[in-house]
């Protein structure tokens, strides 16, 4: 057990944010599997437990980061500067966010409505405040301190400005628990803010994306797997928009009920259409990148929470349109997600174990071409 690491220090000197991603990708199967549009039997049990899991993993990685910050000051204060790895400052607020909505969804069957609403207020709390932060912290990091060239855009940049989209998509749980009237229209549209938010700076990143794709290819086999992280904010996007469409009710006035539960059809189902697309191509590409050897590294969880968002988007779609199509949709994407949360969680574990992940840079790297 945690055989590679050269001195016991390493076990927390380079665990960087995106350790929260595995809270992230195992919340997400909890989640997904609540809003199925289809009984299965066992699948709320199932749920229940992965949420637990989710929640375990979130303080595990609370705390292990909380030592790294204290013990290791200058290696954070490096993480932050590198352009490589501070865009995934943009995965803390978003595990929070995720383990908060599963928690409204699922955990309430464990802790009781009463307590479950109260871990989600603190965690949607928290995960939007900070993810508001990120989402203009990391942009000015980028145009002030880090060193970019052209053609440098990678997927990577949208997690910083994905956050407030999770908000808008798992705030709707607490807008009928608000007293009626300004306070539940203030949520509403609240929430609206922060899908344009982040929607409007997503299309803002993807062009670049695009184009270094195009110009300057995915780049190191490692990075395959970030390709995905373009369906978070198709699949969010899609999520907020029914989630927010479901929860107007009794919110605002009902015109504007009507024409939000119409916006989210009008708006889903395009995006979730570019979403499929996206879904083939990187699939495309991750295929050849397996046939050429792809080693395992923590970047295979973009396997994981970006798929699920599709899964949440289609659900919704399915409520609003009652089309059979979307919940056979549904299912088969979370039978995809279900295969690539356990292949990666398992992988993880065994890295774990090893202490490989917890090895610097470029041992690390050393690591994988001479395993």
């Amino acid at each position: 057990m945690l055989r590679d690491l050269e001195h016991p220090g390493q076990l927390f000197q380079h665990l960087g944010p995106n350790w929260y991603a595995t809270v992230m990708g195992t919340a997400i199967v909890a989640n997904a599997g609540a809003t199925l549009p289809l009984h299965i039997a066992g699948l709320h049990t199932f749920a229940i437990c992965v949420w637990a899991f989710s929640l375990l993993l979130l303080v595990l990685v609370l705390t292990a980061r909380g030592i790294h910050l204290v013990r290791h000051r200058n290696q954070a204060r490096a993480h932050l500067f590198d352009p490589a790895v501070a865009p995934f400052y943009g995965c803390p607020p978003m595990a929070l966010l995720a383990v908060g909505a599963g928690t409204a969804l699922v955990g309430k069957s464990v802790l009781g409505t009463n307590a479950a609403l109260a871990i989600d207020w603190v965690l949607w709390g928290a995960g939007t405040v900070l993810g508001l932060l990120v989402a203009v912290a990391l942009p000015y990091l980028m145009i002030t301190k880090h060193d970019l060239a052209p053609g440098t855009t990678t997927t990577t940049l949208l997690l910083p400005i994905v956050a407030p989209m999770v908000s808008a998509a798992t705030g709707p749980f607490l807008i009928p628990h608000l007293p009626p009237g300004q306070p539940r229209e203030t949520m509403l549209l609240g929430c609206y803010a922060m899908f344009g938010l982040s929607l409007l700076a997503t299309m803002v990143i993807l062009p670049g994306v695009w184009s270094r794709l195009i110009y300057h290819k995915v780049g190191p086999l490692l990075m395959t797997p970030t390709l995905w992280l373009v369906l978070g904010p198709l699949g969010q996007s899609t999520t907020a928009v029914n989630s927010l469409g479901d929860s107007c009710c009794g919110a605002t006035d009902k015109r504007l009920e009507d024409g939000l539960q119409v916006f989210a059809v009008i708006y889903g189902v395009p995006v979730m259409g570019f979403a499929f697309l996206w879904l083939a191509l990187a699939a495309a590409v991750t295929l050849q990148a397996f046939l050429n050897h792809m080693p395992f590294a923590m970047t295979w969880w973009s396997f994981t929470f970006p798929v699920g968002t599709c899964v949440t988007g289609i659900a919704g779609l399915a409520r609003h349109t009652g089309l059979k199509v979307y919940i056979w949709l549904a299912v088969l994407l979370y039978l995809l997600l279900l295969a690539t949360w356990l292949i990666t969680a398992t992988r993880t574990l065994l890295g774990v174990l090893r202490g490989t992940l917890f090895l610097p840079p470029h041992m690390a790297q050393a690591h994988r071409d001479h395993p």
